[in-house]
């Protein structure tokens, strides 16, 4: 008798061993996943999921702050360099409604324009802006709905080279624009361009 009591004290004692130790795996997996950086976007919708994606095509921009060759600069523009601005484009997902601050002005005629990528992939369309002097060969006067030309431009991979429709055209001032995406993604430098509809003056 004794000896089936001894039995089951060793039995429950080891149990008892194994569930503590079971507690301490747990524990140590919680523990651990506290430093797992997930991705922000893991509870977002499909769709949210593509805006994300999308809105990160300015990792890919150049964004050098180097302008073209014969790019006049503005000589009283609305928005002086340095002036802090809020975007009003939506061009990229995270942009619109971001704090801005000018880092370049000039004058120019400004185009959307549709093209295919020199590197393959989807026709991009509408892209706003390209300017004058992003383009092989530019003429003085500003061109047409419907203008074929050779983009100089490399905001993007597969841009330079590219042959694009001019979509519509103005001659206005452009802005080069340092900006923080609503959407939390890294700061953007040099975005390249911003026509003056597209911004206003940061009251805040």
């Amino acid at each position: 008798m004794k000896n089936k009591y001894r039995i089951g004290i060793l039995i429950f004692m080891a149990f008892m061993t194994l569930y503590g130790c079971g507690n301490v795996l747990k524990g140590e997996n919680i523990d651990t996943n506290k430093n797992v950086n997930l991705a922000p976007d893991d509870d977002l919708s499909m769709d949210e999921k593509q805006s994300v994606a999308e809105g990160n095509n300015h990792v890919n921009h150049t964004n050098s702050g180097i302008v073209p060759k014969g790019v006049k600069k503005a000589q009283n523009p609305t928005y002086p360099v340095g002036s802090q601005v809020i975007i009003q484009a939506d061009h990229m997902v995270g942009m619109k409604g971001a704090k801005g601050i000018i880092v370049g002005a000039y004058n120019t005629n400004a185009y959307a324009v549709t093209y295919e990528p020199t590197t393959g992939g989807e026709e991009v369309k509408n892209h706003k802006w390209v300017i004058q002097e992003e383009i092989k060969k530019p003429q003085d006067k500003i061109l047409q709905p419907g203008a074929k030309v050779t983009l100089e431009a490399d905001h993007l991979p597969g841009m330079k080279g590219a042959i694009a429709t001019v979509e519509s055209g103005i001659h206005t001032t452009v802005y080069m624009v340092n900006y923080k995406p609503t959407n939390g993604t890294s700061d953007v430098k040099n975005h390249k361009w911003l026509i003056e509809s597209e911004i206003e003056a940061d009251q805040s």
